[in-house]
């Protein structure tokens, strides 16, 4: 999932096109990863070891630009130390693993759906502890989201809910918003990238001891994976998921961040949902019911609403500041 630290700047055609491609492969590359997840799950993984194999890749990716960036600045390491581990812990490892656990109970597109109304909860978070009121333009976003999210759990027509993938979904809305609120936190002086790696690497760490300790379970397995019927040896899966839906996902996107300014990179970054619906159907022929898919629509432009009804920061984004995506 792509989110901001600054707003729009300016940019030429070349640019801005390239910005484009960034942003749409990033988006569609952390859109395959429910799929991806829910046939190594069916096949006996945990989402705990296929989640700690993905961010352990992605760190190992993003390791060197990020010691890159710093350019000898270790201090700014030792500053926010606890906002790294903080990050690492909820917003990386809390995050994708309440996201794997949903999936797991629940159709890929309805979780990630869920998920989505993270932005809804960072406007009613910002408007209880620092006083931010939101506008009207930002209310009548999270009113239609909130119209949109009692669709998606089709609730209406009464059909069986799963309240398990909900709250495990609802959990990975708390993690991608805890994510929003730290990247908006311009103070510390810490380059985003450094904060994703930082995090990456603090999350695998966690989930990795989490397992040693059998406090999260860690399962693998080398049975083959199914998608759609059709049988796939269980690493082109899990390698997928670590090179493509992660490493792929966060550099690209951290490409079109430093393209397009995190605003614009955020409305493109919608696209993601759209793109796990279409793995979902090609891979795990699921698809959500009408009124969820019409639910969807509703949610997705209520987030649309809330992101315009955000204030424009002046700033212009500078080499080391971009966007970073969180799936």
């Amino acid at each position: 999932m792509a989110t901001l630290t600054h707003d729009t700047m300016m940019v030429s055609s070349s640019r801005l096109g390239a910005g484009l491609t960034f942003a749409l492969v990033s988006a569609t590359s952390f859109g395959l990863s429910g799929s991806l997840a829910r046939g190594l799950l069916d096949a006996g993984w945990s989402a705990g070891a296929a989640v700690t194999v993905r961010i352990g890749i992605a760190a190992l990716v993003l390791l060197v630009p990020a010691l890159l960036t710093l350019r000898g600045r270790w201090e700014l390491l030792r500053r926010n130390n606890f906002l790294i581990a903080a990050y690492g812990v909820v917003a990386v490892a809390g995050c994708q693993l309440c996201y794997f656990y949903a999936v797991a109970h629940l159709q890929v597109g309805v979780a990630l759906l869920i998920e989505y109304t993270a932005p809804v909860a960072v406007v009613v978070w910002m408007w209880l502890r620092h006083g931010h009121a939101p506008g009207r333009m930002t209310v009548l976003g999270a009113v239609v989201a909130a119209v949109g999210l009692l669709l998606v759990l089709d609730i209406v027509s009464g059909a069986s809910l799963n309240v398990v993938g909900v709250l495990w979904a609802l959990g990975a809305m708390i993690g991608a918003a805890t994510y929003f609120v730290m990247s908006a936190d311009e103070d510390n002086g810490l380059p985003p990238l450094v904060l994703a790696a930082g995090g990456l690497t603090v999350g695998t760490l966690v989930l990795g001891t989490a397992g040693l300790l059998r406090l999260v379970p860690m399962a693998a397995s080398t049975t083959d994976a199914s998608y759609d019927g059709t049988q796939v040896a269980w690493w082109i899966p899990l390698a997928l998921l670590g090179l493509v839906t992660a490493a792929t996902a966060y550099t690209t996107g951290i490409a079109a961040g430093r393209r397009l300014g995190s605003r614009l990179a955020s409305f493109v970054a919608l696209t993601e949902v759209v793109a796990a619906l279409g793995f979902a159907w090609l891979l795990l022929d699921e698809l959500p019911r009408w009124i969820q898919l019409f639910g969807g629509i509703f949610l997705l432009a209520g987030v649309v609403l809330v992101k315009l009804g955000e204030p424009r920061a002046p700033e212009f984004p500078s080499d080391g500041e971009v966007g970073v995506p969180v799936p």
